[in-house]
């Protein structure tokens, strides 16, 4: 069970609770039939290989559903994820470990919503952000 998030525990400069996840080629395979995205390059080195990459790589709606899980794990079950995007700067490789994380940069009430902005990525073993992108959520408020 989750901790429900309360917009006024939130200040700008928090960090989001990090998620790590392990990318493989099984996973990627598997996650191909959830998602419908059958190209191989996801989890063939030799495909992947032709189309100029060091092997397989992870398929971005997988990357997309780690961060939406990190968000929606952090905010709690009366939080709502209004918007999420991202950008897929650089691959990740199959067989590394993600590191999902972010920080708060906004907070502000408007039509009587609780709005928190944040900024969210994926970073590699090096810690270097290969994707980046950014959440909007709706927090309860304890008032």
């Amino acid at each position: 069970m989750t901790t429900q998030l309360y917009y006024e525990d939130v200040e700008v400069g928090k960090e989001i609770p990090p998620l790590r996840r392990e990318a493989s080629k099984r996973l990627s395979a598997r996650w191909a039939g959830v998602c419908g995205d059958y190209d191989e390059y996801h989890y063939d080195d030799t495909i992947a290989h032709e189309r100029g990459f060091p092997g397989a790589i992870v398929n971005g709606k997988f990357l997309a559903a780690c961060l939406t899980q990190m968000m929606t794990s952090w905010i709690g079950e009366r939080g709502w994820l209004k918007k999420i995007a991202c950008q897929y700067r650089r691959f990740h490789p199959n067989g590394e470990s993600l590191i999902c994380k972010g920080s708060v940069v906004n907070k502000f009430v408007t039509d009587a919503e609780h709005l928190v902005e944040c900024e969210i990525w994926i970073e590699g073993p090096a810690g270097e952000r290969r994707t980046l992108g950014s959440a909007t959520v709706r927090l309860p408020s304890k008032g």
